[in-house]
């Protein structure tokens, strides 16, 4: 297992430096997409765009253009992104915390929920409850976010009004947030911290409708997958074996058919908690929460190259880490499992 570890941890770097290659070539596509979107209207913008090219050096070679943002790069230095009038790092280091704080609010909920859901609809295969659940999972998984996202805006805001719509704070506590001692960069975490808990309990009123469609959605999948796999391993010989040994129902239901059935689940739980961060691209747009995901948007849409290319690049380091961790934890929940 050690040695599978550190064979990882070595690819990693390796990984990276394809994928940004690939990145950064795609990213080159963009100017010439620019001009075909209708942004060049006048000679003068057009003279002025080619001056841009010329002093950036975009009209170079790519080995020299990939070899000067490659530097920058490992020097901390990724751009600066017009859409928030700041340097490209300085903004994730912003907004990275708080699409980290939704991602922690939904996903350990995601997989709790989502496996014992999934066990409950396996262990009544057929039954009434069996039939609730099936419905649950085919409408969450079927349901596109940014649907759910509006309805829920709609009832729980807009209709009922028990929560708030949109933003992360209330404008009555946003002059406070300049007080707290930033921690972590969570705003809700560094609230308790600093014992502001009005502030904290702001933060999570904001949170819940996000939260709850990423929930929703992510776990209907989660329940689906942990239903087929429990089914599959209840009908299994070796689980015919330990009811013929006597075995009660509980141990040999949870203990030892639960657990073949939950490598499945890992291998999807490592892509749902990817697909958190590509999840947060619509859900905090729609909830107007300040995440890097809403950053994004706004830079796609004005062609923000160097806050794409950045949000890209974290997205691929996060796909290669959760990969990691994934096939890690086979070894952990499966001792058949080995990496020599």
């Amino acid at each position: 297992m050690l040695n599978f570890i550190i064979r990882r941890l070595i690819q990693i770097p390796l990984v990276m430096l394809v994928l940004s290659i690939l990145i950064v070539a795609l990213t080159m596509l963009l100017t010439p997409a620019q001009r075909a979107a209708g942004y060049i209207r006048s000679e003068q913008q057009a003279a002025q765009l080619e001056r841009i090219i010329r002093d950036r050096g975009l009209d170079q070679p790519f080995p020299v253009q990939y070899g000067k943002w490659l530097q920058s790069t490992l020097h901390g230095d990724l751009g600066f992104s017009k859409a928030s009038g700041q340097p490209v790092l300085d903004t994730m280091k912003q907004r990275l915390p708080n699409t980290i704080e939704l991602s922690l609010v939904t996903a350990i909920p995601i997989i709790l929920l989502g496996v014992w859901l999934g066990t409950l609809s396996a262990l009544h295969k057929d039954k009434f409850l069996d039939q609730v659940l099936r419905v649950f999972a085919v409408l969450g998984y079927s349901l596109p976010s940014f649907v759910l996202g509006i309805v829920l805006l709609a009832v729980f805001y807009g209709y009922l009004g028990w929560l708030p719509g949109a933003g992360q704070l209330e404008v009555i506590n946003q002059f406070s947030v300049g007080d707290l001692h930033r921690y972590t960069g969570m705003l809700g975490v560094d609230a308790l911290l600093n014992g502001r808990f009005d502030i904290a309990l702001d933060v999570f009123r904001h949170l819940v409708l996000p939260a709850l469609t990423l929930i929703i959605i992510l776990s209907a999948t989660i329940l689906k997958v942990m239903r087929n796999s429990l089914l599959e391993a209840l009908s299994s010989d070796y689980v015919r074996t330990a009811r013929a040994k006597g075995l009660p129902d509980r141990t040999v239901n949870l203990k030892h058919a639960r657990r073949n059935a939950l490598l499945s689940v890992i291998t999807l739980g490592g892509f749902l908690i990817i697909g958190l961060l590509g999840g947060s691209v619509i859900t905090e747009t729609i909830f107007a929460y300040p995440g890097i995901g809403q950053w994004v948007v706004q830079s796609a849409g004005q062609l923000d190259i160097p806050a794409v290319l950045g949000f890209a690049l974290l997205s691929a380091l996060v796909v290669v880490v959760v990969s990691t961790l994934t096939d890690v934890l086979y070894g952990v929940v499966d001792p058949r499992v080995r990496f020599d």
